[in-house]
């Protein structure tokens, strides 16, 4: 039973492109990418395992990563040296205005962004970072609710690097957040959470505000201003940064938004 139960893992982690060999390594370009992390609200006590794993994806698959929590990184001659930013759970103001706008200037040539879980939790007075990451924040089921629910992620989309090693219902625990507008339309949803398998109340009303209905997204993608944006609502704890299905999400989404995989995120 325990041969098995290895074998059924194995085959996960080469699905999901997180066991290679040396051919499966030279298949993959190079590329750079910075995680950055810095939080000026709420911080989530996961950035750590999340710089980590995303390090050793890097090492894995042959990309460079650097990581900061220092904004005066954002100008546009620093920035050039990346394919793609990724904001790990940043939340709040986290740049200034000059700082702004080196990061406009780097997606407007070609840049990508990959925002990850708290990443649409910041920046809520700077409206062309809203458009990059689709969707603020709004809340999430909280109060007299359980915050952490399993519930069931329907994958929508299944030909891009984000979403192939996934399931088409997938399993499982998350803070599933509520946005404040549904990005649907001006992005292309790659999956959505099932709001019938969970209670999606949030808590920004006394009674607990709606979700999102029958069609709430939790990852999306979409060419934005001249770069390249992917973002997924996943990954608030520590521990999911274990799950080989959710690093092979953002392993694919990094990819894309990178430019090294096909970026086939038009609506």
């Amino acid at each position: 039973m325990r041969l098995v139960g290895r074998i059924v893992m194995t085959v996960v982690l080469v699905g999901a492109g997180l066991v290679g060999s040396a051919g499966a390594a030279s298949a993959h370009s190079r590329f750079s990418a910075l995680v950055f992390s810095k939080t000026a609200a709420f911080r989530h006590d996961s950035i750590p395992a999340g710089v980590a794993a995303i390090k050793q994806l890097g090492a894995r698959h042959h990309f460079k990563v650097d990581a900061t929590e220092d904004a005066a990184v954002f100008t546009y001659k620093n920035l050039s040296k990346y394919d793609v930013v990724i904001w790990l759970s940043t939340t709040g103001d986290v740049l200034d205005d000059a700082q702004q706008a080196a990061f406009e200037h780097y997606i407007r040539h070609g840049g990508g962004y990959a925002g990850i879980h708290a990443a649409s939790d910041t920046e809520y007075d700077w409206a062309w970072y809203g458009g990059l990451v689709g969707a603020y924040f709004r809340d999430h089921p909280g109060g007299v609710n359980p915050q952490f629910q399993v519930a069931t992620v329907n994958v929508l989309a299944r030909d891009t690097a984000a979403t192939r090693p996934l399931p088409r219902r997938w399993q499982r625990e998350e803070e599933w957040y509520n946005f404040r507008t549904n990005p649907r339309g001006s992005v292309r949803v790659l999956a959505e959470v099932d709001e019938s398998t969970y209670d999606p109340r949030g808590y920004s009303e006394p009674e607990g505000s709606p979700g999102m209905g029958p069609h709430h997204p939790v990852s999306w993608c979409h060419p934005y201003a001249g770069g390249r944006a992917f973002y997924t609502a996943m990954g608030h704890k520590a521990e999911y940064y274990s799950d080989p299905l959710l690093l092979a999400h953002l392993l694919g989404g990094i990819r894309m938004a990178a430019g090294e995989a096909r970026f086939n995120c038009g609506r």
